[in-house]
């Protein structure tokens, strides 16, 4: 059983159970509001399910693509969360969970996931379909396009405004089953580099 976080376009809150499926799921859609809406959505995820913490066998976290400041939030309360109930963290790639979600729901063929990149650009992945353990097979991206020139050369452009930490969990308790972990690195996929950057600092002269 596992809690599942994704903060890379809104904010998702699940959790999740490879035979129960989605136990509970909170979410919103706002693109702003990660910080203040993450420790509540925690909860009351948690409350819904009716699961204590220390019956958790980890925290799955959308690793992205997303902005630097909503996407690092998620992440690090995915940390934070793993670290105070002594269980790991599960990486997995946003657009990932995004394209296992429309195949689980019937989907079939060339799948674009297209979400919002800010700065008039889009993040792009594309996928062919599921393989024998059920995952989505992803063949290009993720990738950073501009906005109106993104069109799929093959297949259909799904644009996803909130990617649900429910389909983020369940692929990652699919590949655990399947000994497929990890999916992704556990940082932060940036397809750009942060708007602010630290400073270097100035040289003293002596």
């Amino acid at each position: 059983m596992l809690l599942a976080i994704d903060t890379s376009t809104g904010t998702s809150v699940a959790v999740v159970d490879r035979d129960g499926g989605v136990l509970a799921e909170v979410s919103t859609d706002d693109p702003m509001r990660h910080a203040e809406a993450i420790g509540p959505f925690i909860r009351d995820a948690l409350a819904e399910a009716g699961i204590v913490p220390s019956r958790l066998s980890g925290v799955a976290a959308g690793m992205g693509p997303g902005p630097f400041t909503g996407l690092r939030v998620g992440i690090a309360a995915a940390h934070a969360f793993a670290l105070g109930i002594a269980r790991p963290v599960v990486p997995v790639p946003s657009h990932d969970a995004v394209a296992w979600a429309w195949y689980e729901a019937g989907g079939t063929g060339a799948l674009q996931v297209v979400t919002d990149a800010r700065r008039r650009e889009s993040a792009v992945s594309e996928y062919d379909g599921l393989d024998d353990a059920g995952l989505p097979v992803r063949v290009a991206g993720p990738m950073l396009a501009p906005r109106d020139e993104v069109s799929p050369a093959r297949g259909i452009r799904f644009d996803a405004e909130l990617v649900p930490a429910g389909a983020v969990g369940m692929l990652a308790e699919l590949a655990f089953a399947a000994g497929r972990l990890p999916l992704a690195a556990d940082e932060p996929i940036y397809l750009r580099a942060p708007d602010v950057t630290p400073s270097p600092g100035k040289r003293v002269l002596r």
